[in-house]
Parts: C-alpha cells; structure tokens; sequence
C-alpha cells in the first residue's frame, strides 16, 4: 500500500476526530474511528484498508488516545480504582483473547461482532436508568461479579475489532453498575486502556498491524485526546449522553446495512 502525503493527511484528520470524541465522551474513539478507515479512503480514490487491518490500527491508536483521557482525568476525583481493578483485569484478558482469535475470522466476521457491539451500546443507552449524581465519589458501590463479568465479555469483542467494543462499557456503568456520569466516563476511559493493551499485543503478535498508519494516528491521539477532556468537562452530562447514544446508533446501522447488502 502507498502512503501520499494527502492519505496521511486524511488518516491523520480520522485520528484527530476519533480522539477528541474519545476524551469527550469516554470511549476508544474507534466507534466512528472504524467505520471512517473503512470508507473515507477508498471514496476518495485511496486503497481500501481491510477490516483485520482497520482493528490493528484501532488498537493502537486507542491505546494512545486513551493515555491521554486517563491523564486529563487523575487529579479529578472521578477515577474509581476499585472498579478499574475488577473490571481492567477481566477487559485485559478477554481483549487479548478476542485479538488473538481475530486473526482466523473473515472481514465480514469483524464487522458483524462491531455492528453487534453497537448495537447492544444503542439499546443500553436507552433504557432509563436511576439518577445517581448526588451520591458522592467515595460513597459509590457496585456488583463485583457483574462488573468483572461484563468487561471480559467486552473485552473478547474489543480484542477483536480493535477496542471498539469499548465504548460499550459506559452505558454498562452507567446502566448495569449505577455509576454517577463523570465517574463512568473517566473510568472507562482507564479501563479501555487496560484493554488495549491486550488488544495492542494479540493484533502485533498476529501481524495485523500497518505500522505508518497506527504511528500517524497515534500522533493524532495525543494531540486531540486530553483536548475533548477539557472540552467534555465544560458540557453538561446529559448532552454528552446524547452525543454518545447518536453517534453509536449512526454507526450500527451503518454497518448493518453494509452486512445486509
């Protein structure tokens, strides 16, 4: 594959955007991330990444993005270390079986698990939860074996599609666990770091990683993450709900128009 400065510009420019909407909001950055490498390229004339491909460069990008997030976020109180233990453990295990395991699936195979993935976020994001706002950062419980349980699960899937399935985990927190907004946002952001990791190491070992295009949006990533951390924290919780719930829902029909068809 040939890289013109005008395909590294455009691949940077996808990094930039995955990125700050992933300090914005709380996720990977690869819910519209994966579907931009996927399409944007090839509409524009430029050789049309592979899904296995796309996931490898997801990955590592996340991974990055994510260092950010976390970093803008550990003087804020937000961060709850428990919760980051239990479920980051079970996330690292998982991503790095789902990332192992990605190497004998077909393309068509990664992007159902993503469509699925999305999903399962849009429908979560719409159920109605119980207001946990007022309760304070050192006061906030949860169900252990539910919140380890659910991100192994979760990190099978962003193992496979390269940390896409992260942006699962907040409506998990925020409906399944009860955890307060701001709390669940930079939380998951930790443990979305975690579980790169694992994901980061199983696409290297299985060779599905383009190294020019991760480092162009590893670039990306840290100039843009801890940029959407400041912008998030200047935005009201319910709008960034919102914002997560759209861009899920765009993303899973998308993709399951493209499986259909």
């Amino acid at each position: 594959m040939e890289y013109s400065i005008l395909f590294i510009t455009i691949l940077f420019l996808i990094g930039f955007a995955g990125s700050f909407v992933s300090g914005m909001v709380g996720i990977g950055g690869s819910i519209i991330k994966y579907p931009m490498l996927l399409y944007i390229p090839p509409l524009l004339g430029f050789s049309a990444f592979t899904s296995h491909e796309v996931a490898g460069i997801s990955a590592v990008q996340v991974f990055f993005a994510t260092i950010g997030g976390v970093w803008a976020y550990r003087k804020g109180g937000y961060l709850n270390k428990s919760l980051i233990l239990y479920m980051g453990i079970s996330i690292l295990v998982g991503s790095l079986i789902g990332a192992l395991g990605s190497n004998m699936m077909t393309d068509d195979g990664v992007n159902m698990v993503y469509a699925i993935l999305a999903t399962i976020a849009v429908i979560m994001m719409f159920i109605p939860k119980k207001g946990r706002e007022d309760i304070p950062n050192d006061e906030v419980s949860f169900n252990r074996p539910v919140a380890a349980g659910s991100a192994f699960v979760v990190g099978i899937g962003a193992g496979i599609v390269g940390a896409a399935g992260a942006f699962i985990l907040v409506p998990i927190l925020l409906v399944v666990l009860k955890i307060p907004t701001r709390m669940a946002i930079a939380t998951s952001l930790a443990v979305t770091f975690i579980s790169s990791i694992g994901a980061t190491a199983g696409k290297l070992i299985t060779g599905q990683v383009l190294l020019l295009p991760a480092a162009v949006m590893v670039v990306a990533s840290l100039l843009a993450a801890s940029l959407g951390v400041a912008f998030g924290k200047k935005v009201n919780t319910k709008i960034l709900q919102g914002i997560l719930a759209l861009l899920i829902l765009a993303t899973a029909i998308k993709m399951w128009i493209d499986i259909v068809g």
